[in-house]
């Protein structure tokens, strides 16, 4: 179900009027931190079917863990679809994210009439706010043939376009809640944020119509793929891949962009700079006009420079650091994930809602980690969690494959001497290292 910011604000405040009420009342009793159960919860990062695997014989020790992630209830439709291009997918994350980048960019070029990256660039925006509304690779991309210009709304962007900034306006969260070793369907729940308003009313330059017989000498739309085939978030490659190739499949049966099929380079970036910055520098030399990634938000702040000093366009399907809505990037960095700042309201709400009252925060050291962490922070002492009862923890994700796994032992021996009852866990699939440290250290997993 949808809610509302007016309802979500009540809960919120209700649920710290108990905490407080709880936590007055408790002053005259010692805790007993050697009993207390802890709730774990989770992020986009590691709320996958796949995540359990990541800890291997002890993957039941996720059984009731929840978490948040941007997602909009998926039509049976499209995920069939997606089945038709991997038959062995089990997860849909930021799969109709990195569907909706490719189609985006591929009709900014059609709308364009070129291969330039920043003539893509100055139509991404608009392609998504204030024209004729299409739903489709195939009826939009004929309307923008024909100089049309259009509002593109898919399976991600449903209620608002791009701000000026080139990131949704708006956004859908799931709450996941893992029952076994699987995400439970039947008990997620949705919830809308944002403010539609804040979608841009900048009018884009005037498309160009596409002239019959015009395009022989037309060089083709490449796009090229920065997505996380390596390193700690592998685990969200298989459905970002397979949007990627549905967009590709569908745009091409459509008749392509600029009367020729749009071609699609493989790429990793490895969830490590030096991989992804070697990914880029390949996509320069093959004549890529757009670089849909990077996976991590991490590595698209360390790729950037290097993506806007040859002039190309980068947009990710899955990048959430707030701070990227500021960054320098002359124009060429978009992305159809929604920042963190909205997703940090969502899991304040699901940790409240259980009524937990000492609460860690374990974050992986880069821009993402942090940045979350920082706003989940802010939303739990607004309602009304004392900062003597909220911890903050980082680790530092392994610089490689090849690097020793994450050591949470002494973090997991604080979290047990903190007593606390509740600990979001935000990562990638090393993140599962530190549920492996709690239980090693005798913390008691509530499932």
């Amino acid at each position: 179900m949808f809610v509302s910011r007016r309802s979500r604000v009540a809960t919120l405040a209700a649920c710290a009027t108990i905490l407080l009420a709880t936590s007055a009342c408790g002053d005259d009793k010692p805790e007993e931190t050697s009993a207390q159960q802890v709730r774990l919860y989770g992020t986009d990062g590691n709320m996958l079917n796949s995540y359990p695997a990541e800890l291997k014989e002890r993957a039941s020790l996720v059984d009731g863990m929840k978490g948040t992630t941007p997602l909009t209830p998926l039509p049976d439709d499209f995920k069939s679809r997606l089945r038709a291009v991997d038959p062995a997918l089990t997860d849909y994350l930021y799969a109709a994210e990195t569907y909706d980048a490719v189609v985006i960019a591929v009709l900014a070029a059609q709308l364009a009439g070129s291969t330039n990256p920043t003539d893509i660039a100055k139509q991404i925006v608009g392609v998504t706010n204030d024209g004729q509304r299409c739903e489709d690779p195939a009826s939009c991309l004929s309307l923008a043939r024909n100089g049309q210009d259009i509002e593109y709304r898919s399976v991600s962007l449903t209620r608002a376009g791009f701000t000026d900034k080139g990131e949704p306006a708006t956004a859908s969260y799931a709450t996941l809640t893992f029952d076994g070793q699987r995400i439970n369907d039947g008990k997620t729940e949705f919830v809308g944020a944002g403010i539609e308003s804040a979608a841009s009313t900048k009018a884009p330059p005037k498309p160009k119509k596409q002239r019959t017989g015009a395009n022989s000498d037309q060089e083709p739309l490449i796009l090229g793929g920065l997505l996380p085939k390596t390193g700690d978030l592998a685990i969200a490659y298989p459905p970002m891949a397979a949007g990627a190739a549905l967009a590709i499949k569908e745009v091409n049966a459509a008749g392509g962009a600029l009367g020729k099929p749009v071609t699609w380079m493989d790429g990793d970036d490895g969830t490590s700079p030096a991989v992804a910055k070697a990914t880029v520098a390949r996509h320069v030399a093959d004549g890529v006009s757009v670089i849909i990634g990077a996976g991590g938000s991490g590595i698209s702040r360390e790729v950037l420079p290097d993506v806007v000093r040859a002039g190309k366009v980068l947009f990710s399907p899955s990048n959430t650091d707030s701070s990227l809505t500021d960054v320098e990037d002359k124009g060429l960095y978009f992305r159809t994930a929604p920042p963190d700042s909205l997703q940090g309201r969502a899991l304040a709400d699901v940790i409240l809602r259980d009524g937990s009252q000492k609460i860690v925060i374990v974050a992986r050291k880069d821009s993402y980690g942090e940045g979350l962490q920082a706003t989940v922070r802010d939303e739990l002492e607004k309602a009304g969690i004392a900062n003597d009862r909220l911890k903050l923890m980082t680790y530092e994700p392994p610089a490689d494959a090849e690097a020793p796994p994450v050591d949470f032992s002494g973090g997991a021996k604080e979290i047990k001497a903190f007593g606390a009852d509740a600990v979001l866990i935000i990562g990638f699939g090393e993140s599962a290292q530190v549920i492996r440290g709690l239980a090693d250290a005798g913390v008691q997993i509530r499932q």
